[in-house]
């Protein structure tokens, strides 16, 4: 039977009933199976044959779930039919997605996956470090100007030098008030002055020529300064001097002692070791302008003189507060004495400003008043109450200096009265018409001691019968 088979499946197989392969194996197998089972039918099955059947029904049994070879096949010639629209997997834009970790939902920042480390809420195993992550200017979130490679500078622009003057008085004007040199050194370097920073003394001293001694003063410690923390060079110094020697004729027009003056600059710079020892010697003879050879003839006198001395400190004098106080006293006696013989406001008040002692302006009060109690008659009372009222309006003496100057009297009024019996009734008047004047405050004028004794009331009992 089994040779019949063989034989009809090859001739089967040459007719092209049958495919080849394992489509010929499973038609094979179900021909036979239908042998098989009508063979059992007339009761023809001999002990293999039957054991033979019963192992094919199981191995038939176990292939079902599998797909079938037509479907497997299907898929082989849909693969074959694209073979020519895979790309190349080794370029860039042809690499398959296959095991590619990188994000294609558009979320995530395209890092390797933690691996399968950790557990829910951890991140990669433990002790894992990661490298700080580089990046990437093509990320839609890069911003060029957090990055940490990038620098920015402020730029100042250069100043011109029709803008020079603009900027460098309000400085000036404002160092002679407060004095620091600190803070015109930060605004200096804020300031982009280029090849024209030799601008900067040149202009101080010349303003502070038409100012006073301590002014002069000031300006010249701020060029020492200058020299001393590097913010200027002496070659910027010399440069500056050498323009204010050229512009002396100008200078002398508004300033007729700017020779001198600028002399006594020289010789406290060359002194403070702002300008160099020889800036003398580059001169000699060469000097046509008779201004600028006077004034290099005083810086030459100057430092002959103090030529054992490091620092001409006093080569402006001494001036304010550092002046000593009985000498303050005298000045203000004067200034006092000489107004009452002359009677003019406007030269009481320079001569006051010209002390520079604001500080000491109670001491002025204190001799007005005492001049005040010991004179005789009305015309002094009228007179120092105009200056002080002049004072008081000008705002040349503030509140808290007349204030002290009257209590001062107040206290010491005691003692003034050994001297003059009146003292007492002649402050009152003064007070009365100083407040009429407003001059002082009421309260300062209920603060005067009264000669009067204090009024005494019924009520304490000791006034007597009470007449109707």
């Amino acid at each position: 039977m089994a040779a019949e088979v063989e034989a009809w499946n090859c001739a089967a197989q040459r007719d092209g009933v049958f495919p080849v392969g394992k489509e010929l194996d499973q038609e094979v197998e179900s021909v036979y199976d239908e042998e098989l089972i009508d063979s059992e039918v007339n009761g023809n099955w001999t002990p293999q044959e039957k054991a033979l059947h019963e192992a094919r029904l199981k191995a038939k049994a176990k292939r079902r779930p599998r797909k079938s070879s037509s479907s497997r096949d299907s898929t082989r010639d849909s693969l074959s039919e694209n073979v020519g629209d895979v790309p190349d997997p080794h370029s860039p834009k042809g690499r398959t997605q296959t095991n590619d970790r990188k994000s294609r939902m558009g979320k995530g920042r395209g890092l390797p996956k933690k691996g399968g480390a950790g557990g829910k809420g951890v991140w990669g195993a433990a002790g894992l470090v990661y490298e700080m992550e580089e990046p990437d200017c093509k990320d839609p979130n890069y911003d060029e100007s957090s990055q940490g490679d990038t620098v920015y500078a402020t730029v100042v622009p250069e100043l011109e030098e029709g803008e020079l003057e603009k900027v460098m008085n309000p400085i000036i004007q404002e160092y002679f008030e407060h004095g620091d040199t600190k803070e015109v050194e930060m605004l200096l370097k804020d300031l982009n002055l280029g090849p024209r920073q030799c601008m900067f003394p040149s202009l101080a001293v010349c303003v502070s020529l038409e100012c006073k001694a301590s002014q002069r003063e000031l300006t010249s410690r701020l060029l020492s300064d200058l020299i001393a923390k590097q913010v200027l060079n002496e070659g910027d110094m010399t440069t500056a001097f050498n323009h204010t020697l050229a512009q002396l004729p100008e200078l002398i027009l508004d300033t007729p002692e700017a020779p001198q003056m600028l002399g006594q600059f020289i010789a406290r710079a060359i002194a403070d070791h702002a300008l160099p020892m020889d800036f003398l010697d580059q001169y000699k003879g060469k000097v046509d302008c008779e201004h600028a050879r006077a004034a290099l003839d005083r810086a030459s006198v100057l430092l002959s003189m103090k030529r054992e001395i490091v620092r001409l400190d006093n080569v402006w004098g001494v001036g304010g507060g550092q002046r000593p106080v009985k000498l303050l006293i005298k000045e203000m006696n004067l200034l006092l004495k000489e107004y009452l013989v002359s009677g003019e406001l406007l030269e009481a008040d320079h001569c006051l400003r010209d002390l520079e002692v604001p500080h000491f302006h109670h001491e002025l009060v204190y001799e007005a008043v005492l001049m005040v109690l010991e004179s005789n008659g009305d015309a002094v009372i009228q007179s120092m109450v105009k200056l002080l009222q002049s004072f008081w309006e000008s705002g040349l003496i503030t509140l808290d200096q007349m204030n002290r100057g009257f209590q001062r009297v107040y206290e010491e009024l005691p003692e003034i009265s050994l001297d003059v019996p009146h003292a007492q009734s002649i402050l009152e008047t003064f007070v009365d018409v100083c407040h009429q004047h407003s001059v002082i405050t009421k309260q300062l004028r209920d603060a005067c001691p009264s000669s009067r004794g204090r009024k005494r009331f019924v009520s304490e009992g000791d006034g007597g019968i009470i007449k109707i």
